[in-house]
């Protein structure tokens, strides 16, 4: 579970992003990053028994800065109002591999996963498996425990192409999810839910649940 003072602090970050501020509360924000550390080691630690490939994993190589970087963004606030980490057996610097992701923000948290607009020569190959093996894909994303958390992959605007690619006929049969330019999906986490002390072994069974999905696209890119 996430205490709810770390829910205060992220909340009161959100009313006064500026180091000023933050300097003063520099204790409470060790104490929540502290907390949330617990919480992500607590949830490796349970699914590596299912997923050996994060069994390595501590916190601290998945957790993500708080500090944003602010060198091309109009929004000059110095802070992130959460925290995220990817739990990925590269850690967070693995961009080339599917993965587990958690980010924790008051009213705004989801859990989830997958690849996350990757490279063009990556994203080929995603593409590429899918158009070979749309059977067992689909037997994936259309598993009743899949649909019954994420219902589908993420299929927003900012993910999705206008036509299928090139290469692919307009239609063929695994044309909405070649159309994709990431592999995502998610689900959402109430506060409620990330202060009882199931957190844990709920984020466990949701992630559980996407491995063949991290599973099919880590073999397509392997």
């Amino acid at each position: 579970m996430i205490q709810s003072s770390t829910l205060k602090f992220l909340k009161d970050l959100k009313k006064n992003n500026n180091k000023p501020w933050f300097d003063i509360n520099r204790k409470r924000y060790e104490e929540a990053k502290a907390d949330f550390a617990n919480f992500v080691q607590q949830v490796i630690d349970a699914h590596s028994k299912k997923d050996k490939t994060i069994s390595v994993l501590k916190a601290k190589d998945c957790m993500f800065r708080i500090n944003r970087d602010v060198r091309f963004s109009k929004d000059k606030s110095p802070y992130k109002t959460n925290f995220g980490a990817s739990i990925n057996k590269g850690g967070k610097k693995a961009f080339s591999t599917a993965g587990y992701y958690f980010h924790l923000e008051p009213g705004q948290c989801f859990v989830g996963g997958g690849i996350y607009q990757p490279m063009p020569d990556e994203l080929k190959k995603v593409r590429q498996e899918i158009d070979y093996n749309f059977k067992d894909f689909k037997k994936i994303i259309q598993s009743k425990k899949f649909k019954a958390l994420y219902g589908d992959l993420t299929k927003s605007p900012e993910y999705t192409l206008s036509r299928v690619p090139k290469g692919y006929e307009a239609d063929n049969p695994a044309a909405e999810y070649l159309k994709l330019k990431s592999y995502i999906a998610f689900v959402s986490f109430s506060d409620k839910d990330l202060t009882s002390n199931t957190l844990v072994k709920k984020t466990a069974a949701a992630f559980e649940t996407l491995q063949p999905l991290l599973n099919f696209i880590n073999e397509s890119l392997g």
